[in-house]
């Protein structure tokens, strides 16, 4: 909401919605996730957004208004200017004798109704709709931004904007750079990084080519080509880029990393900025952090229910390894950190190593890896050991000593949390052998493996029933019965999603490390020995999983074929 939140939580009190308990847990979970309260409160699943809407709605003496199905008449929405329409968060939605009807978000706020009534100089009366609604009919019916840098670049390029013409920008940085002729550079930089983080971007990639400067968003895990630059701006938004990064700008040969904090739509917002010398300039690649998007329970991460009770039952116990692999991006650190937040309670001590320390976790011990001192992963858990905690991360096993490290921890009552780089499960016990892990340590004190990818979340607003085609049973060498009785979908495309796909979701191998297979770890067999009995024993592949879930209807079988690898038909 965007009117008094202290107000709102009383009111839901009053009117028995919460209890005083329920709000001071909201209040305390608002601040680990840097979140309105509200929206803290729905994520415990105490009230949902359309109660805290019907609640307001009836406190305030006005009518609720579902969007969803409703068709707003075009000369209604040309009614209101769209720049009014964002800058107030009303949607016109009827029209009559002099009066308008908007809907909007909150019902506290009548100063707008006030200022709408003066600007349009007439009657404005106002019903309530779920922001939710708000945002997505603004969006429908005023697009996505006000500017857009397509906008800005035509005005470029066609000269109406001259390269010395000041301008302003909606996002502010902790680095000054008033100097007017950088101004529209200014502008441009920041009309990327608002538009990448109003289109779900995870990251922003600038790559200098031969004739050309791309720039490309990495949506839901997918690279997509945007707008690019004229190749003659190159050198100013790369400047400008690691001017806010703290970078050191005389400096083209050697990489450098930094970071940008910035402020967006009344969001703080983190960038974390690589930048690299290539054959044609420097390439920058940024990764927009969001907090709230690390900050998940358990059971938003995609885990099917026997998955998740699995998963419960490991980070349960008093003891031992539990490591999660995968490639870069495939959401480690994500799961990693909901395990923490699980666990993170007032009467056990949790410290972690990582490199670096991406996201804040209140109640926690983080130690960032700093190697130009020697703080390295193998120093910093030594250091923590004798700090006697009760659940330690380390954010990746890499050499011997760490690994033993870890190991001596887990076999002297921790809880170890770490990662490792390997394409599945079974696999990554011959990768600790290799490092020079003894099979005994190996054997002993690891109690579980997690693989994982991610694969995109189909759309809920336009996903339709459809059937696997003889391409995806072909590459997935499956039966052409093996879908019978599956509930198989496939995104058609809305302004709510991109290509029918909106956000992303794990895909799981999850290994337990039985005594059967703790007795060919001693023998030191091969990967595929282990993985054929870890099959036996009742683990699914991350295809396996992937298919569980497309079947299901919350993905599509095109996902489960981009993301993993068809299994070993020696191993069924």
């Amino acid at each position: 909401m965007t009117g008094s939140d202290d107000l709102t939580v009383e009111l839901l009190i009053v009117n028995g919605m919460i209890t005083e308990e329920q709000a001071e847990e909201g209040r305390h979970t608002a601040q680990d996730r840097d979140c309105p309260i509200i929206e803290a409160l729905e994520f415990l699943h105490y009230v949902t957004e359309e109660d805290v809407t019907m609640m307001l709605a009836s406190e305030y003496g006005m009518d609720t208004f579902d969007l969803g199905d409703y068709q707003i008449p075009p000369e209604v929405i040309a009614a209101i200017p769209p720049e009014i329409a964002r800058r107030y968060r009303v949607v016109p939605v009827m029209k009559g004798e002099g009066t308008i009807t908007v809907a909007m978000d909150d019902p506290t706020d009548l100063e707008s109704l006030d200022s709408l009534r003066y600007i349009l100089k007439g009657d404005v009366e106002g019903v309530v709709a779920s922001k939710k609604q708000i945002n997505q009919a603004l969006n429908y019916h005023y697009g996505t931004v006000e500017e857009t840098v397509e906008s800005f670049l035509e005005d470029i390029t066609e000269g109406t904007l001259d390269i010395s013409e000041v301008g302003t920008t909606d996002l502010t940085t902790e680095v000054a750079a008033e100097e007017e002729d950088d101004a529209p550079i200014i502008r441009l930089v920041s009309l990327i990084i608002l538009e990448a983080f109003r289109t779900r971007t995870s990251d922003i990639h600038l790559e200098p080519l031969e004739k050309r400067f791309r720039v490309r968003y990495r949506i839901d895990g997918v690279l997509t080509e945007v707008e690019n630059p004229p190749k003659y701006l190159q050198n100013n938004i790369v400047s400008r880029l690691k001017l806010m990064a703290s970078m050191d700008l005389s400096e083209h040969r050697i990489p450098q990393d930094g970071r940008i904090q910035i402020g967006a739509m009344g969001r703080n917002l983190d960038l974390r900025v690589s930048n690299i010398p290539t054959t044609h300039g420097e390439s920058i690649v940024m990764r927009i952090l969001d907090k709230s998007s690390v900050m998940l329970g358990i059971s938003e991460l995609g885990f099917l229910a026997d998955d998740e009770a699995l998963i419960l039952k490991i980070i349960a116990l008093p003891d031992g390894i539990f490591l999660v692999t995968g490639p870069t991006g495939s959401g480690k650190t994500t799961s990693l950190y909901s395990f923490l937040h699980t666990l993170n309670q007032p009467t056990r001590k949790i410290i972690t190593a990582e490199d670096p320390v991406e996201y804040e976790l209140s109640g926690i011990n983080q130690v960032q890896i700093n190697h130009d001192i020697g703080l390295d992963f193998t120093f910093a858990l030594r250091a923590m050991l004798r700090q006697a905690p009760n659940v330690i991360m380390v954010g990746e096993i890499r050499d011997l000593e760490t690994g033993e490290i870890a190991i001596n921890a887990a076999l002297t009552g921790h809880l170890v949390f770490s990662t490792l780089h390997t394409n599945d499960a079974p696999s990554t016990v011959t990768r600790l052998i290799d490092m020079g892990v003894k099979p005994f340590l190996v054997a002993s004190s690891v109690r579980a493996i997690m693989a994982q990818r991610l694969v995109r979340r189909l759309c809920k607003n336009c996903s339709a029933e459809t059937q696997a085609t003889e391409t995806e049973i072909e590459a997935l060498e499956l039966g052409d019965d093996f879908f019978d009785g599956a509930t198989l979908m496939r995104g058609k495309g809305c302004p709510e999603c991109t290509n029918g796909y909106k956000g992303r979701m794990g895909i799981y191998e999850i290994f337990m490390v039985e005594p059967s297979v703790q007795d060919l770890i001693y023998k030191k067999v091969t990967a595929s020995v282990i993985r054929r009995e870890a099959r036996a024993l009742g683990m699914r592949t991350l295809r396996d999983d992937g298919l569980r879930k497309a079947a299901a209807g919350v993905t599509t079988l095109e996902e489960v074929i981009r993301t993993t690898a068809a299994d070993d038909p020696d191993e069924e």
